[in-house]
């Protein structure tokens, strides 16, 4: 299957082994715990004698299989063949190993052909929001709200730069010198963030937001304590109702999550065109045509930016549009789409407040080159975004949905707000963790008669209700 096995493996003279130490072989993850960050040991001596026979191992083996046939085969099938193999060139090279640190060999080894190499246990994990790799020698994880540095290590950048390349080549990207900075997604739809020398000086700094293998609802939401039972219904009815809204929030705060949370509640008969830098969404409907930028090859040419994506879906008879991140020009035109018969468009846009949000769509508009009064501009946007739905990044760590705010329209040239739903803070426990309650207002929504026509207004009507009980 993989042609000549281990026989014309070069078979060097080599010095006796000294006797080895007893080695205990690490956690399938060796990560501190969140509550105790602490740093990255240096290697042992028994640690580098473990990678210095890794790498001997590993380079006999691309001299032992053919490891083009290897993408024809199942990932168990190709493990069990390595794990032969493997465990044929440690007899040969008389190297002494234990069977947890012979198991580690074939796990590391696999996880280098087949997969991310040292991120694969971080990869399986499901409670780390975020990878962060600083060069070879510094992995940090982001859990329970809180970055912790990991004791997974790299063999070297060159190994590290290669599982870019695997990651940004899947998806038809590239990254090198020529090319540092690259965006790409895993197969799960985990974003991507690459940026190699020489831009990055201490090496290639990968960057993973991972995907929950349980996809999150509003109901998850509730549990967690970012939203109320009650904000969340008014969620359920804004995105089902074919309201046009914008999820602001900073970097973290979770808008993706948010934005498909949303989602979830767009009748399954509707046309949904998605836009996106690296198509991260997670749709339920069967009608979504989903859409992704491309960077410019190495000519300079092929470029298709976010606006060429949101011009092109106006003319594939979308009755959504969701662009994943606003961030330039094409705020204008999905601004057109809302104000044209495309109601229900979602996005989402880095802000700290609702009327921030405003304030950068307006910065957007005027940095594409539209050379528009600032007054018609604002006009546009109250014209065109019904709802904003503000998601923050607490300081212990918490994720939390701020606050629910409608746009009501203009008086003069301010855009007129107001809060539908919001968070208010009361203190913190005992253990730094914030306290507070999500508040219905009790004001009545500008979009009533549009909730009414699908009808659910006797639902909102019972939200409204809430406001003294909350």
């Amino acid at each position: 299957m993989f042609g000549k096995r281990v026989a014309p493996v070069p078979s060097r003279p080599q010095p006796a082994p000294p006797p080895p130490a007893p080695v205990k072989a690490p956690e399938p993850v060796a990560a501190p715990a969140p509550e105790a960050p602490r740093p990255s040991p240096h290697h042992s001596e028994a640690e580098e004698r473990f990678n210095e026979m890794k790498v001997a191992v590993f380079n006999a083996l691309l001299q032992t299989v053919d490891l083009k046939e290897l993408g024809k085969l199942t990932p168990e099938t190709v493990r069990s063949e390595l794990s032969d193999v493997i465990s044929e060139i440690v007899a040969i090279k008389n190297f002494v190993v234990n069977a947890q640190e012979q198991q580690r060999l074939v796990d590391d080894i696999c996880n280098d052909i087949l997969g991310l190499g040292p991120l694969e246990p971080l990869i399986a994990r499901d409670d780390i929001a975020d990878i962060m790799v600083n060069g070879a020698d510094k992995v940090y994880i982001e859990t329970n709200g809180k970055i912790v540095l990991t004791d997974i290590k790299f063999r070297d950048n060159a190994q590290l730069l290669n599982i870019c390349q695997r990651i940004v080549s899947a998806v038809g990207r590239r990254v090198d010198e020529a090319s540092p900075i690259c965006d790409a997604r895993l197969a799960d739809g985990s974003r991507v963030n690459v940026i190699a020398p020489p831009l990055s000086i201490d090496g290639p700094a990968l960057t993973i937001r991972k995907f929950k293998k349980e996809k999150l609802t509003l109901e998850k939401l509730v549990e967690f304590g970012s939203v109320s039972p009650v904000v969340a219904e008014l969620l359920k009815l804004i995105g089902h109702c074919r309201i046009n809204v914008i999820v602001s929030g900073g970097t973290g705060s979770g808008k993706t999550t948010l934005l498909n949370c949303l989602t979830r509640y767009i009748d399954h008969s509707e046309r949904i065109i998605t836009c996106e830098d690296a198509a991260e969404l997670q749709l339920q409907q069967p009608h979504v045509v989903r859409l992704e930028t491309r960077p410019p090859n190495l000519e300079g040419a092929g470029q298709v930016t976010m606006r060429d994506l949101v011009r092109n879906c106006l003319r594939m008879r979308p009755e959504r549009i969701i662009v994943g991140e606003v961030r330039g020009p094409e705020a204008f035109d999905l601004l057109q789409a809302m104000n044209t018969g495309h109601d229900g468009s979602m996005g989402t846009i880095h802000a700290n407040s609702p009327r921030e949000a405003i304030s950068r769509i307006e910065n957007m508009i005027a940095m594409g080159g539209f050379s528009l009064p600032a007054k018609t501009i604002r006009e546009q946007i109250a014209g065109a975004v019904n709802v904003i739905v503000q998601a923050q990044r607490l300081r212990d760590g918490s994720r939390k949905i701020t606050h629910v705010t409608e746009i009501l329209g203009m008086e003069g040239d301010v855009v007129t707000l107001q809060d539908l739903a919001v968070f208010e803070f009361q203190g913190e426990d005992a253990n730094g963790k914030i306290i507070g309650r999500h508040k219905i207002t009790g004001l009545r929504p500008g979009f009533w008669d549009r909730v009414r026509y699908f009808g659910k207004e006797r639902e909102l009507a019972a939200i409204m209700e809430t406001a003294d009980a909350t």
